[in-house]
């Protein structure tokens, strides 16, 4: 039976921001239902501890969210969330105190990258207001994101593009360095307890669109990971967020079933003779960093 140290369930296909790194879904709108819920931790239980709330879409804006965090530690899981942090405020009441709350990544990025935010401090103080007591009275996992450097970082305006938010994080934890000195990009660097920061490249969703590679390398793709869209489809990574690779859905057969058919099998022993099957996967600049 596989196992997944990841399993991304995504409760909401819906965002309240439109980020320039994060094309809109083309799916429809759609919020993932209790019932439904409840029934894919049943069937993913075997499979992993640890579920994320995420793929598209922003989960603070599913409406039972408390409900869904209730089951999941119900059901055994360790719940992991990403947020652009927005909805922080209105929604702290129904995620600290819940106990299948893990960790939660929050993409300060998300500020920058949406053209209409406005009053930049006040939302950087409700983050790390929210993260102080997340981390220091519910001993909550704090990461915050920002995955919004170019490759070559190098122009000085690239350096700088983060030192306001950098600034005000220096100063609301007392830290006496600059964050720069300390970061090293793609990991996190804790500068409290429980509360990290990691800084990264901007983050590129793989398209069809996109230049296709010579289709050898290697990815983690239902090895470690799966996911399945708040519609049902079921797909091998967090990074088909339009339901590409459509392995089934689990409305239609048992999620045991979908991992184990043809079109899963096809790319999971693609994978390991380090051949690339599927046209998204090959087009993927994510993948690419495992193809040696």
């Amino acid at each position: 039976m596989k196992k997944f140290k990841k399993f991304y369930i995504e409760i909401t296909s819906v965002c309240n921001l439109a980020c320039t790194f994060c094309p809109p879904t083309k799916r429809s709108s759609t919020f993932i239902k209790v019932e439904d819920f409840t029934r894919i931790l049943d069937e993913v239980r075997p499979h992993t501890d640890y579920i994320y709330y995420h793929v598209k879409g922003e989960p603070l804006l599913h409406p039972k969210i408390d409900q869904l965090l209730d089951l999941s530690h119900e059901k055994g899981f360790k719940v992991n969330l990403t947020t652009n942090g927005t909805l922080l405020p209105k929604n702290k009441h129904k995620l600290l105190g819940k106990p299948a709350l893990r960790q939660m990544n929050i993409s300060l990025h998300s500020f920058d990258g949406h053209q209409g935010s406005t009053d930049k401090e006040g939302y950087v103080s409700q983050v790390l207001a929210f993260a102080r007591e997340a981390s220091e009275q519910h001993n909550i996992i704090i990461s915050l994101r920002l995955w919004n450097l170019t490759k070559d970082n190098a122009t000085n305006a690239e350096r700088m593009r983060n030192r306001e938010i950098l600034s005000m994080i220096e100063k609301e934890f007392g830290l006496d360095y600059f964050i720069e000195e300390q970061v090293v990009r793609g990991s996190g660097t804790r500068i409290a307890d429980r509360i990290y920061i990691n800084q990264d490249h901007e983050f590129q969703w793989p398209d069809l669109k996109e230049e296709e590679d010579d289709g050898k390398g290697f990815c983690h793709a239902l090895r470690n990971q799966a996911a399945i869209l708040s519609n049902g489809t079921v797909v091998p990574c967090c990074l088909d967020g339009e339901g590409v690779i459509n392995l089934g859905n689990i409305h239609d057969k048992p999620f045991a079933e979908i991992i184990e058919g043809e079109r899963a099998t096809r790319l999971y022993d693609g994978f390991s003779r380090r051949e690339v099957v599927e046209e998204l996967c090959r087009k993927c600049d994510y993948r690419r960093r495992f193809s040696v």
